[in-house]
């Protein structure tokens, strides 16, 4: 495959000619993502790579530890798993490849964020040496402890939470009451809540009080420092902004469609 480069003024994207104006997108919606970030943390990583790739194939080859990745999360978060962050590299699908693994609007436009929400990990690991990337079996095992803190992070300060309302509304009728905080396996889907209600709650600086350090006595602790309550009462919040998010919403001119709330009919790849 012939590569293409296409630069801006911090990232440099590497793609086939059919992305370009993909990648040309992506870029800028990068630089002003950011911009943003630059007010809200001392270090925003520059020079970095944005490869994008025209298949889940390619993607799955330079990272083959993806697939089993996604297979872990659970099913309405799997089709979001659709990149993954390096050092100094964020890898990608292309514009096509993402359109076949939406399933709406909302659905299409978190998996058209996936550049954003990734960079902004490497952004949340600039600024906390305990987080990956790079993946260090130490941030590995980190990974592992904090996945919803990692990947709600990312989702909250790019700005995609709102996004995955479908994907909270199905897991929310499907399998066990979810765990508070999210486990691993609802990471993608339900991290994003917990930075949101932390934000309408606490106001500016908390969700970055609240990633800014990991703290030894573990996730509990970070959560009832952040909020400044009991973790009883914070779960208590959670569980009823889950409800509210799951409700029909007044102004809303559709419901998410079932595609949204149920997913394709066979495996993605």
């Amino acid at each position: 495959m012939t590569w293409i480069e296409t630069t801006s003024l911090t990232f440099t994207a590497r793609h086939e000619d059919g992305d370009r104006s993909y990648a040309e997108d992506l870029l800028d919606r990068l630089e002003d993502l950011s911009l943003k970030l630059e007010d809200r943390f001392e270090v925003v990583p520059t020079g970095i790579d944005v490869v994008v790739h025209p298949s889940p194939i390619w993607l799955t080859a330079a990272h083959p530890f993806l697939p089993a990745v996604r297979w872990a999360a659970a099913p309405a978060g799997r089709r979001y798993l659709a990149g993954w962050p390096m050092a100094t590299e964020v890898h990608v699908l292309g514009e096509r490849a993402m359109e076949k693994r939406a399933a709406g609007e909302a659905s299409y436009e978190a998996l058209r964020g996936t550049a954003e929400r990734l960079y902004t990990q490497l952004v949340l690991a600039a600024n906390n040496e305990s987080l990956p990337p790079p993946w260090t079996p130490f941030r590995f095992l980190n990974y592992l402890k904090w996945a919803w803190l990692i990947e709600g992070g990312a989702q909250h300060f790019a700005r995609q939470v709102d996004y995955f309302r479908a994907a909270v509304i199905r897991r929310l009728r499907e399998g066990r009451r979810p765990s508070f905080p999210p486990s691993r396996r609802d990471a993608i889907i339900l991290g994003g809540t917990v930075f949101d209600l932390l934000e309408d709650y606490r106001g500016g600086g908390a969700c970055e009080l609240l990633i800014g350090r990991l703290r030894r006595d573990g996730p509990i602790a970070n959560l009832e420092v952040a909020f400044d309550l009991p973790i009883r009462e914070v779960e208590e919040m959670w569980r009823d902004y889950l409800r509210d998010l799951a409700r029909p919403q007044p102004d809303a001119t559709s419901l998410p469609s079932p595609e949204e709330l149920l997913g394709p009919s066979r495996p993605e790849p």
